[in-house]
């Protein structure tokens, strides 16, 4: 068995010296970039963000960490897709893993990780998921009427003293919805273009094979991914034409 999270968090955070309180986030990517670059020294953290807050910033970490695992012919698969959903289980698995490999390959020699990152933010990384429900709530409210002699909520007493907390929750929510809606909204733009580009070399390739008097089979079947649809997700008729006569 391996360690236990409380042990790889005081190794991790020793080694790196930073201040991850979970292992689920080390699915941002920043840590375990850094753990294999206090084995090698080569990789490159000056790219990476150690206080990723969105997917598409894990992604890129991840991309990082697959290249130096190229680099030096390690076969262990990163399973990115599940890891930077920041489950627990998936980062557990794979935080031990990588910890057996930094015992087998760290050199024993002094790494300084603040001097790696060059001043780079270290704030604790935040990771994506579903809002707690606020405290303080239906059962401190209870509990509050029973220390106040017996109040009834229909006094109004409590409910004088509780909603600006209350309210002051619901505001914390929403600008965390806000956060989170705001890095989904950069990563559908991101990957959106990737595609428009992808579209248009398709396009342009099969344009110039038609005057030529040629075809691709390869390019036919990539633009039929393209332009397929699923139930629900169609474009609708009119969007399509008022785009084009925009």
């Amino acid at each position: 068995m391996g360690e236990s999270r409380t042990e790889l968090l005081a190794w991790l955070n020793d080694l790196l010296q930073v201040n991850y309180t979970k292992v689920e986030q080390c699915g941002t990517g920043g840590a375990y970039c850094q753990i294999m670059d206090s084995i090698y020294r080569d990789v490159p953290m000056a790219r990476v963000k150690m206080n990723a807050k969105h997917e598409y910033e894990f992604i890129a970490n991840f991309k990082i960490l697959q290249n130096c695992f190229r680099a030096h012919k390690i076969e262990k698969p990163i399973l990115v897709e599940k890891l930077v959903k920041c489950k627990m289980q998936d980062n557990l698995e794979f935080l031990q893993w990588i910890k057996r490999f930094w015992d087998t390959n760290y050199d024993g020699q002094g790494y300084d990780p603040v001097a790696r990152r060059r001043g780079a933010p270290t704030d604790t990384p935040a990771t994506i998921a579903p809002l707690a429900p606020s405290r303080g709530s239906a059962g401190s409210l209870h509990a509050g009427g029973s220390r106040a002699g017996g109040r009834t909520p229909i006094t109004g007493h409590r409910s004088g003293s509780t909603l600006p907390n209350e309210v002051q929750n619901l505001q914390a929510q929403l600008r965390e919805m806000n956060v989170h809606l705001e890095g989904l909204e950069k990563e559908r733009d991101f990957y959106f273009a990737k595609l428009r580009d992808i579209e248009i070399l398709v396009q342009q390739q099969l344009e110039a094979l038609e005057v030529e008097g040629k075809d691709d089979p390869v390019m036919r079947d990539i633009q039929k991914i393209l332009y397929s649809t699923e139930d629900g997700f169609e474009v609708p008729e009119t969007a399509v034409d008022e785009e084009e006569t925009f």
